[in-house]
């Protein structure tokens, strides 16, 4: 039975997380530049080492309030689409045997079902595993 890592992470109350094999790295946050006109889930872009990010708010893009940026709060940035999540703060990296992985309930908090590719019973709670590629769908 193959065994996943999630990076977990916090957005409100929600504890999500993310296959670890999607994630180039998890940073502070850095100046982002506003771009006008842009969708309302895009908070800017980001100068990563001359490469440019685009740097998404995890909340806004959750149906959630615009992140107020904390000492908690971190970019995860992802392997793919030059993308970036803003996020209220990291946890610890989960493991999860595949049979673990339930089907998304139907009632996840106000998530968009297609965000949502499952979900692992925790000992404190549930974590909520995002689909990068339905959140990523829009940029």
């Amino acid at each position: 039975m193959e065994v996943k890592q999630f990076v977990t992470f916090k957005i409100d109350e929600h504890l999500l997380g993310i296959n670890i094999l999607l994630v180039r790295e998890i940073n502070r946050i850095l100046d982002i530049t506003d771009v006008p006109a842009s969708r309302d889930f895009v908070r800017g872009l980001l100068n990563l080492r001359g490469q440019i990010i685009t740097v998404i708010d995890l909340g806004v893009r959750l149906g959630r309030l615009p992140r107020k940026v904390t000492d908690e709060s971190h970019n995860i940035i992802l392997k793919a689409n030059n993308a970036g999540l803003l996020v209220d703060s990291i946890g610890d990296v989960v493991r999860a045997y595949e049979n673990e992985i339930d089907q998304p309930p139907s009632n996840t908090g106000g998530i968009e079902e297609q965000l949502i590719s499952g979900v692992v019973k925790l000992k404190d709670g549930l974590m909520i595993i995002l689909n990068i590629n339905s959140l990523l769908n829009h940029l």
